[in-house]
C-alpha cells in the first residue's frame, strides 16, 4: 500500500506529529523534510510577562491617579464627566477635553457626601462589584500553575532523550524493526560457512515448536569471531533479516559509564525491552570492551565494569531459552574474554568468520558491484586475485573508490584500470606525481625497489612480482613492489619465512652494492625482516640453537597483530640473550645470502633500475619479459652447475 500523502492528513495530525516527542518506535528516524518545531516553557513565561507587562504600564500610563481631595474640588469645579464606584476605588472621565489624559482614578474614601455632590452637579455616576474570591485564587493558583509547568517541562528534559539525567540507567539500545533491517543472507557473501552455522538459529526464531517437540533447546548465545571488517555485524542483521524479528543493538563500550551501578542498570533495561519484543535478537557489539575477564589486571581493575559483567552473566542465566530471545555477540578478542561468558549455556555456540579465500572475494564483489556500472572488461575473479587478505569491508571499499575514479575521470563505465588505481590507492596510499625529488634520491630509490624485485625473482619460494614503482605514494612511501599470490595460503614454511627475509633485504643491500653506501629508505623493510626473525625464533620454534620451543604465553588475539610491545618476559637473562643472538644469527645469514644473488645478478640490476628511472612504474609485458629474462639466466647457471 502506497504512504498516505501528507496534504489528506487531517488538521489535528498534522497539529500532533509537529509537536510529537521522541517515541520506542524501532529507531525510526524523522523526516528530514518536515520542519521540527520545539516547544518550550520559556516561551510561555515570557508572553505572560509581556502580557503582565503591557497591563501595567501601558494602561495605568493611561490612566491619571489624583488624590481624592482632588478628585471632590474637580468634581465642585464641574470637570468631571463621569464616574465608576467600586469597593476601593473610583475611576472616571473628565469634561475637559485639553487635559492629558481624560481618564482618572482614586482611592474611595467613607464619604456621605459623594453621591450627593455627584447629582448637584450632574455628573453620571454607576457602580460595580468586584469577585475578591477570584483575585485571590488567581493570585495563588496563576503562581502554582507556572510553577507546575515549569517543573514538567523540567522533569521531561532530565528524563527525555539518552542524554537525560534520570534515563542514565536505560539502555542506548538501537532498536531496528522487522522490515527497517533490510538485510539478508543474500546480502552476506564469502562466509558460507558461518551463514549455516547461523540458519539453525533463524530456523528456531520462525518455527520454534520444530526444535521443542523434540526437548530441544536452540543455544542462548552466539559469538561471532573474526577479524575487523569480515562482516560479524552484517551477519547478525541478517540473520534477524531473515527470521523477521526485531533487532537489539549495542556496543559493549554504551554499557558502562562514570556512575557506578549504571551498567549494570543498562543490562537489566536492555533484557526487560528485549522480553517484551520477543522473539528478538540481542546484538552487543565488541563484546571485549564489556566482557574482559576478570582479575587479569588487579592493580588497573575496573569494578564498575566487573559488576556489569555480572549482571550480564546473570541475565544470562535467568532468561527462559523458549521466550525466544538469542543474544549474538561480535568480538576480535576471545582470548581475553572471561571463561564464565564462554561456557555452555551462555556463548555456547562460536562462529568463525575468517578472512574471505579468492572466491569468497569474488562473491562479495559481486555482491557490492550490483548497482555499479562496470565496463565489460572488468573480471571480478582477477580483481579477487588482486587482493589477497582484504576483508568484506576492504572490498566495498575497493568497489566505492573505483566508481569514485571513474565518475572523476567522466567516464560511462567503471573500468579494470580504475580497479587498478584504486587498488594501488588502498594498499599504498595516495599518488604524489607532483612530489619533488632531486635526481640522486629518485635513482637510489630505483635501485632499492630493483634490489627487491630481483630477489624475488631468483627465489623459488616467495610471491611473483606484480609491479614495481618508483611514484611516491602514502606518507613515506617513496617507491613499492608489489606481488600477488598465485594461491591463497594459511601455512608458512621455514624456507619460505626465510625466502621472504631476502626478498626485503634486497633493497638495502642493493643500495650497499651500487652506491657503496645505504640510506633511511630501509627503515620499514628491517622492521618487518625483524619481526618475522623474532617471531621464527620466539613463537614457530625454527631455530636450531634453541630448539622446538615458543617463549610468548600470553594470550595473543589471532585476528590481531599486536606486537611484542608489552609482553610479559617469562624466561631467563641467559635465554633473553641468546634469543637476541640467534636473530641477529638469522638476519645476517640472510643479509649475506641476498648480497651474493645481487652481486652475481648486478647487471640485470642495472637494467631494471634504468627502465624504472624511465618510465617510473612497469607492470605486465614489460615486467613479465624481465622476469623471464631473469629465470632463463638462473636455469642456465644451474645447468652448467649441474654439469659440472
Amino acid at each position: 500500500m502506497a504512504d498516505k500523502p501528507e496534504d489528506e492528513n487531517s488538521p489535528l495530525d498534522k497539529f500532533v506529529n509537529r509537536f510529537k516527542g521522541p517515541s520506542g518506535d524501532g529507531g525510526r528516524r524523522p523526516d528530514p523534510s518536515q520542519r521540527k518545531v520545539h516547544f518550550s516553557i520559556w516561551y510561555f513565561i515570557a508572553a505572560l510577562l509581556l502580557i503582565t507587562w503591557f497591563q501595567t504600564y501601558v494602561t495605568e500610563q493611561q490612566t491619571n491617579r489624583i488624590p481624592y481631595s482632588d478628585f471632590k474640588q474637580m468634581v465642585h469645579d464641574n470637570k468631571v464627566e463621569s464616574v465608576t464606584i467600586s469597593t476601593d476605588k473610583i475611576t472616571g472621565t473628565l469634561r475637559d477635553a485639553k487635559e492629558p489624559n481624560k481618564l482618572f482614578s482614586t482611592i474611595r474614601v467613607e464619604d456621605p457626601n459623594l453621591v450627593r455632590d455627584l447629582d448637584a452637579k450632574g455628573v453620571k455616576y454607576s457602580g460595580t462589584a468586584e469577585n475578591k474570591w477570584l483575585g485571590v485564587m488567581l493570585s495563588w493558583l496563576l503562581p502554582l500553575a507556572l510553577f507546575f509547568l515549569f517543573w514538567s517541562f523540567l522533569m521531561r528534559r532530565m528524563g527525555s532523550g539518552p542524554q537525560g539525567v534520570l534515563s542514565v540507567g536505560k539502555a542506548k539500545v538501537k532498536i531496528y524493526a522487522e522490515k527497517e533491517i533490510g538485510v539478508t543472507f543474500a546480502d552476506v557473501a564469502g562466509i558460507d560457512e558461518a551463514k549455516a552455522e547461523l540458519e539453525e538459529v533463524v530456523s528456531f526464531l520462525k518455527e520454534p515448536g520444530k526444535f521443542q517437540r523434540l526437548g530441544g533447546k536452540i543455544p542462548k548465545g552466539v559469538l561471532l569471531v573474526g577479524a575487523p571488517g569480515t562482516g560479524k555485524t552484517l551477519l547478525a542483521r541478517a540473520v534477524a533479516g531473515e527470521a523477521g524479528v526485531p533487532f537489539f543493538s549495542m556496543s559493549g563500550s554504551e554499557f558502562v559509564e562514570m556512575f557506578v551501578g549504571v551498567g549494570a542498570a543498562r543490562v537489566r533495561d536492555l533484557f526487560g525491552q528485549a522480553k517484551e519484543h520477543a522473539p528478538c535478537i540481542i546484538f552487543v557489539d565488541e563484546l571485549d570492551a564489556l566482557g574482559k575477564a576478570r582479575g587479569i589486571n588487579p592493580i588497573g581493575g575496573h569494578d564498575e565494569r566487573e559488576q556489569t559483567l555480572n549482571q550480564l552473566l546473570v541475565e544470562m542465566d535467568g532468561f527462559d531459552p523458549r521466550s525466544g530471545v538469542i543474544i549474538m555477540a561480535a568480538t576480535n578478542r576471545p582470548e581475553i574474554l572471561d571463561p564464565a561468558l564462554l561456557r555452555p549455556g551462555r556463548f555456547d555456540r562460536h562462529v568463525a568468520i575468517d578472512k574471505p579465500d579468492i572466491r569468497g572475494r569474488e562473491a562479495i564483489l559481486n555482491v557490492h558491484a550490483r548497482d555499479v556500472k562496470l565496463s565489460p572488461d572488468v573480471d571480478l575473479k582477477k580483481i579477487a586475485a588482486m587482493t589477497p587478505g582484504f576483508v568484506g569491508a576492504d572490498l566495498a571499499n575497493l568497489i566505492n573508490e573505483a566508481a569514485l575514479i571513474a565518475a572523476r575521470r567522466d567516464r560511462d563505465e567503471v573500468t579494470m584500470a580504475d580497479f587498478q588505481e584504486a587498488t594501488d590507492r588502498i594498499v599504498g596510499g595516495l599518488e604524489k606525481k607532483n612530489r619533488a625529488m632531486n635526481p640522486k634520491e629518485k635513482e637510489i630509490v630505483a635501485y632499492h625497489e630493483s634490489g627487491h624485485a630481483m630477489v624475488a625473482m631468483v627465489l623459488p619460494h616467495v610471491d611473483p612480482v606484480s609491479k614495481i614503482s618508483i611514484i611516491p605514494r602514502g606518507i613515506a612511501a617513496l617507491g613499492y613492489t608489489q606481488q600477488l599470490p598465485t594461491e591463497d595460503r594459511y601455512l608458512m614454511t621455514r624456507d619460505e619465512l626465510l625466502d621472504r627475509l631476502q626478498v626485503l633485504l634486497g633493497g638495502r643491500v642493493s643500495e650497499e652494492i651500487i652506491f657503496g653506501d645505504i640510506s633511511t629508505g630501509a627503515q620499514n623493510d628491517l622492521q618487518r625482516a625483524t619481526d618475522i626473525a623474532r617471531r621464527m625464533v620466539m613463537e614457530y620454534g625454527m631455530s636450531e640453537r634453541l630448539g622446538p620451543l615458543t617463549y610468548i604465553n600470553e594470550p595473543r588475539s589471532a585476528h590481531l597483530d599486536l606486537g611484542f610491545s608489552g609482553r610479559e618476559r617469562e624466561f631467563s637473562e641467559k635465554t633473553a640473550q641468546q634469543i637476541d643472538e640467534e636473530i641477529a644469527s638469522i638476519i645476517e645469514a640472510t643479509h649475506q645470502k641476498v648480497r651474493q644473488i645481487l652481486t652475481e645478478e648486478r647487471d640485470m640490476l642495472e637494467k631494471l633500475a634504468g627502465i624504472l628511472l624511465e618510465k617510473e612504474s612497469i607492470d605486465g609485458e614489460e615486467l613479465k619479459k624481465v622476469s623471464d629474462e631473469v629465470k632463463a639466466r638462473i636455469a642456465g647457471k644451474d645447468k652448467k652447475t649441474a654439469l659440472a
